[in-house]
């Protein structure tokens, strides 16, 4: 009996854990974005701008978790005096491999998760970059 309420409880406990500590090499990212301030002519085309919306703030999430966020700030001062201060960040980086978990309408709000494994997407890292071709290489058709 106490083996089956160990079992259970152990179970109970592994459904409890976040998906990033049930497999190490996954990172998890999930995306919203507004339906109502989404422009269209009619509802169904601001839910799928939405959809699409959210989807991008997913993979933003990704790149951040992956690349990091660059962050840039600016402060003036005149007659020892602060004025305008200024920040903004920004990522950048190239997700290959990610996949769309859920993708669910709450509320006025459209949400997208997504999960990445790092295994998967080092191994696609090289795919699809842009390579030069040298001038020898290079034939005119015309």
């Amino acid at each position: 009996m106490r083996l089956l309420i160990a079992t259970l409880v152990s179970l109970l406990m592994l459904g409890c854990a976040p998906i990033s500590v049930m497999k190490q090499n996954t990172l998890t990212a999930v995306g919203y974005a507004s339906i109502s301030e989404q422009s269209g002519k009619n509802e169904g085309e601001q839910q799928v701008r939405a959809m699409r919306a959210s989807k991008i703030d997913a993979y933003r999430e990704l790149a951040e978790q992956v690349y990091g966020l660059r962050v840039s700030a600016r402060a003036d001062l005149q007659d020892q005096r602060l004025g305008v201060e200024l920040t903004s960040g920004a990522v950048d980086g190239v997700i290959r491999g990610a996949q769309v978990v859920r993708s669910y309408k709450v509320g006025d709000s459209y949400v997208t998760e997504l999960v990445l494994d790092i295994d998967k997407m080092d191994r696609l890292r090289d795919y699809g970059e842009i390579q030069t071709v040298s001038e020898k290489k290079r034939v005119s058709l015309f």
